[in-house]
C-alpha cells in the first residue's frame, strides 16, 4: 500500500510514500487514505499527524498520467472519490496536521488543506497549477482556499497557478507556523503535543464550534456553541477537568493508548 500509519504513543502518522512519484495522488493512492482516515477514526488516537515519505515532496498532486483519457463520467467518478475521502478529515475525533516539506501542488495541497492545521518545513512549495493545464482544482481547493486565505487572495493563486514559499505561505494564514528543521515527523510531533493532553472529546466539540462559525449566521452559531457546552458540561471529562482544578492537579482524562 502506498498509505501506512506509524504510531508515536497516542499520536497517528500517515505517510504517503510513492516516493518515485512525488508522494503524487492516483486511484490507488486515494483509496489508501480513505481506509488510513477511517482506521484512525475508529482508534483512540489524540492528534493524526500527516507526512509525505522522502525528502522531495508532501505531495506533488495528481498523477498526469492516470487522468489523461478519462471520460466525463469517469472524471466526474474520481473527483467525487476524492471529494469524499479528503471530506473524512473533517469528521475525524482528533485534530489533524499536515506536515509539508518540499512539494504541496494541487491535491497535495488540497488533501493538507483538509486538515485541522498545516505548517510548513522552510523548503516547502505550495500551489494549485491546475489552470495551467486548463483545469481548476476540483478536491475541495476552490472552497477552502477562500476560507483560509479570503476570496481574493484564493483567487489570485487558483488564476495565476502560481507556487508560493513557506514564508508567503505563512504570511498569507496558508499554514499556521514554519518550522526549522528537515524531520517532518518530529516537526508534526511536536506541534501536535500542544493538543494531546486534553479531553479529545471537548476538543472535537469546540472544532465543531468552530466549524459553525464559518457556516452559520453569528445567532445561529451561538446557539450551536450554546448546545455543544453542555454536552461537554454533562461529559465525565468535564466533571474530571473541573475536579482536578479544585484539588490542584492534572487531569486524567479518560484515554487509552491508541496502539498498543
Amino acid at each position: 500500500m502506498a498509505v501506512h500509519i506509524d504510531w508515536r504513543d497516542d499520536v497517528a502518522i500517515m505517510v504517503i510514500d510513492r516516493v518515485e512519484a512525488r508522494n503524487a495522488l492516483n486511484a490507488g493512492v486515494i483509496a489508501d487514505i480513505g481506509r488510513a482516515l477511517d482506521t484512525v477514526a475508529a482508534s483512540d488516537a489524540s492528534a493524526l499527524v500527516i507526512v509525505g515519505a522522502g525528502d522531495r515532496a508532501f505531495c506533488a498532486g495528481a498523477d498526469i498520467k492516470e487522468i489523461e483519457g478519462r471520460t466525463r463520467e469517469e472524471q466526474h467518478r474520481a473527483v467525487l472519490l476524492g471529494q469524499s475521502t479528503f471530506a473524512k478529515l473533517d469528521h475525524l475525533p482528533m485534530p489533524s496536521i499536515a506536515v509539508i516539506r518540499g512539494f504541496a501542488l494541487g491535491g497535495g495541497l488540497e488533501l493538507a488543506m483538509a486538515c485541522t492545521f498545516r505548517i510548513a518545513l522552510p523548503d516547502a512549495k505550495l500551489g494549485l497549477p491546475e489552470i495551467k493545464l486548463g483545469l481548476i482544482p476540483g478536491f475541495g481547493g476552490t472552497q477552502r482556499l477562500p476560507r483560509l486565505v479570503g476570496s481574493a487572495r484564493a483567487a489570485e493563486l487558483i488564476l495565476s497557478g502560481r507556487t508560493i514559499d513557506a514564508t508567503e505561505a505563512e504570511r498569507i494564514g496558508l499554514v499556521q507556523a514554519v518550522v526549522e528543521g528537515d524531520d517532518a515527523t518530529a516537526a508534526g510531533l511536536t506541534f501536535a503535543a500542544r493538543f494531546t493532553a486534553y479531553s479529545r472529546g471537548a476538543g472535537l466539540l469546540a472544532r465543531q464550534a468552530i466549524e459553525a462559525a464559518s457556516t452559520l449566521p453569528l445567532a445561529a452559531g451561538l446557539d450551536a456553541e450554546a448546545d455543544l457546552l453542555v454536552e461537554a458540561f454533562v461529559s465525565a471529562d468535564a466533571r474530571e477537568g473541573i475536579a482536578a482544578f479544585r484539588e490542584k492537579r492534572a487531569p486524567q482524562f479518560n484515554r487509552r493508548p491508541a496502539h498498543a
